[in-house]
């Protein structure tokens, strides 16, 4: 099996992945805004269905791409079945948070826990990858630990939201990117581990807040997040093939802005002082950041000196 997710490198960055790219981050920027359609079900519930509703559409692509081997051979590794186990619990944890933090109307939180996202991956590729942090990526981390230092002192109530999401969305990519297993294949599978568990939350669910019995727009936006759910995954699987990894590092704060404009604006969570200097902190980090990755793909594309 090959893993999907892993980019390629070509020797001149390739447009081609761009699309694909800034139609996945398109669509997770948006997501809060088809979630709050849904508040009035159960996180957990809606968690449940997110996962079932997923099965057939991953389903349906393995089967359009040829590619059904691909999972029966996944799900007769065992070394690859207990790495998607434990991305499962990942993954699900991540969408459920999410799901609290647009119930609880956190859409700033949940915006600031996919800023840090990036600069946790870093931290985690230095621990578990051996990967060597250059001066200015140090400094992007320092500086962003500042800022949720500050959140911490002070909004305590969301810095949860924040540090889980990007902590669990980081181990996820974390573990995808070491198991050899493609993006769809993978994600079928997970979605079929996480299925008993999904039946059981719904069932547990207070009986009219589980969708059990909704109304037929209810069961339609409930089959619609199974769908948001397969198709960004495969639009970022497609991208990351396509283009430059770097590239992509920029393109990723395209959903947490989305999310942050949403919130100052459609959705009218007040932003208070603390937060604000928090994101400026953040902010500022994700600068260093991405002039870093400018920086290094800069002198990637430089010529070799003659001999």
């Amino acid at each position: 099996m090959t893993d999907e997710n892993a980019p390629s490198q070509p020797t001149t960055p390739s447009p081609r992945g761009l699309p694909y790219a800034l139609g996945a981050y398109t669509l997770w920027g948006f997501l809060p805004l088809y979630l709050v359609l849904l508040n009035a079900i159960d996180p957990f519930a809606v968690v449940g269905w997110r996962t079932l509703w997923t099965i057939p559409v991953c389903l349906i692509a393995l089967s359009l791409a040829g590619r059904m081997g691909d999972l029966k051979a996944a799900l007769t590794n065992r070394r690859v079945m207990l790495t998607l186990v434990v991305s499962s619990v990942f993954i699900s944890v991540n969408w459920v948070v999410y799901i609290v933090a647009v119930q609880r109307g956190a859409f700033f939180a949940a915006s600031l826990g996919y800023y840090i996202n990036p600069l946790v991956n870093v931290l985690l590729g230095t621990i578990f990858l051996k990967e060597k942090l250059g001066r200015l990526q140090w400094l992007a981390v320092a500086v962003a630990a500042i800022g949720v230092a500050i959140l911490a002192a002070k909004a305590v109530d969301t810095l949860y939201i924040s540090l889980t999401l990007a902590l669990s969305f980081a181990s996820y990519g974390l573990l995808r990117k070491r198991v050899a297993v493609g993006s769809l294949p993978g994600l079928t599978v997970e979605v079929l581990i996480l299925a008993v568990p999904a039946i059981i939350a719904i069932a547990l669910a207070p009986e009219a807040r589980n969708g059990v019995s909704g109304e037929i727009g209810t069961n339609a936006l409930l089959f619609g997040a199974g769908l948001w759910t397969a198709f960004p995954l495969l639009l970022f699987a497609t991208a990351a093939r396509r283009m430059a990894y770097s590239t992509l590092g920029f393109v990723q704060f395209l959903a947490p802005t989305l999310v942050f404009i949403l919130g100052l604006t459609v959705l009218k969570e007040p932003l208070d002082p603390v937060k604000l200097v928090c994101f400026l902190i953040i902010w500022t980090a994700i600068a260093i950041f991405c002039l870093d990755l400018l920086l290094r793909t800069r002198a990637k594309r430089r010529p070799p000196p003659p001999a």
